[in-house]
């Protein structure tokens, strides 16, 4: 500490604003935003939560959504396919993995929505690159920033949001919420927040630095207010955290501990509009029947918790859950009882106001692309629908032109 208030003094001496010197990471990446220049904490348009769950490293669809009736995807499939007695059939031809018992539960409520298909033209198999590609929305390359990021650009132009618009649950920031003007505090879990604001000697000493009031207009007094508007958006929010704990039971894993902060943030923080959650393995090349299960698994437990969380806090209308994976899995299985890199997958919306059901055409496993299911559905027709319908923004703006909405909300 005595380094940090050395440094501090001979900061304020120096007549600088100590931002992104001795104050935290989210403090510098926060101020930013010009929004925060003039943020005051304002009601929202719409009062609607968006929660992104990203599956990281290309999930099977085929043996998540199991196209169970078609006797070739047991053909295809010999070593790694669900049999068909073990499948939760939910329709006259395709089914669930029995890992998803919770989701097909919500499933049968009418509050799953599973587009079938997914994709978008020209596939890319790198991870990276399809990930880049879902995340600024644009296969092409041809938009910047993510496609979140965007749209909180857009609302920027229509005057200030909060700090905590959106927060990501992530150590950096992913591409989905880098935005022109727009800067989301991301942080690796809510304890981060406690541990930076609970403590009252760095929390006084962060509110300090920024020194003496600078001049009316001047680039100091900018940064100054960004900072002081930040901590002012955190300290409520970790002061609203302590007030709420989960009513539900959550798997200390990384779906248990993510929705279960996720609960937290949608039932303390009304400001909170978008947040963004991911977690990894599913990049199956080996023994998949064994990783994926319980990957599905818990998964399934912390969205069915989830989803009571939300009806006992009164959230259950408000919060719809977006899923998605940068690309599905070959139709065949390999040589080592996993799946490759393939193209098109499922996605699904979760939430008591989506229009369940399955969407698009069943997987054809008979007309495929080099060994994968072609897309029958752009990915951006999901984006778009979630923004128009859901989060209330712009989606010919962020998206860069116009797309059909898959029939979801």
């Amino acid at each position: 500490m005595s380094e940090l208030i050395n440094r501090r003094d001979a900061i304020k001496r120096g007549g600088m604003i100590a931002v992104g010197l001795v104050a935290p990471r989210w403090l510098a990446t926060v101020a930013e935003a010009n929004v925060l220049n003039l943020a005051k904490g304002g009601k929202m348009a719409k009062d609607t939560v968006l929660v992104v769950c990203q599956f990281s490293g290309g999930n099977d669809g085929l043996n998540t959504f199991v196209p169970y009736a078609d006797k070739l995807y047991g053909q295809l499939r010999p070593t790694i396919g669900v049999p068909e007695g073990q499948v939760l059939k939910v329709t006259d031809s395709m089914g669930m993995n029995p890992a998803l018992a919770p989701l097909a539960e919500l499933y049968k409520k009418g509050q799953v929505a599973i587009i079938q298909n997914v994709g978008y033209p020209t596939p890319n198999r790198s991870h990276f690159k399809s990930m880049d590609i879902w995340q600024s929305a644009s296969p092409d390359s041809k938009l910047k920033y993510g496609w979140l990021g965007r749209h909180i650009d857009t609302e920027l132009l229509h005057g200030p949001t909060n700090p905590v618009y959106a927060l990501g649950l992530s150590t950096e920031k992913p591409l989905a919420l880098a935005g022109r003007t727009a800067s989301v505090p991301c942080f690796a879990s809510l304890a981060d927040i406690q541990n930076m604001i609970g403590d009252p000697d760095t929390e006084r000493m962060l509110r300090e630095i920024q020194g003496v009031e600078a001049k009316q207009g001047s680039l100091e007094q900018v940064v100054q207010k960004a900072n002081k508007t930040a901590l002012d958006a955190m300290d409520v929010l970790a002061s609203q955290l302590n007030k709420y704990s989960p009513k539900q039971t959550y798997g200390n894993d990384p779906f248990g501990n993510g929705f279960k902060q996720i609960s937290q943030l949608v039932a303390t923080s009304p400001q909170t509009r978008i947040i963004y959650f991911s977690t990894g393995g599913f990049d199956t090349h080996a023994r998949q029947v064994e990783s994926q299960t319980k990957l599905l698994t818990n998964f399934a437990n912390a969205i069915g918790a989830f989803q009571a969380e939300m009806e006992a806090c009164g959230k259950a209308d408000k919060v719809i859950v977006l899923v998605f994976s940068e690309f599905g899995r070959r139709v065949a299985e390999n040589g080592s009882q996993g799946t490759d890199h393939g193209a098109a997958g499922p996605m699904m919306l979760i939430g008591k106001k989506v229009k369940g059901g399955f969407h698009g055409p069943n997987p054809n496993l008979r007309d495929l692309a080099s060994g994968d299911l072609k897309y029958q559905i752009d990915f951006r027709q999901v984006y778009a629908a979630t923004l128009d319908e859901w989060v209330g923004g712009d989606s010919g703006t962020v998206l860069g032109q116009k797309f059909d909405h898959v029939p979801v909300l």
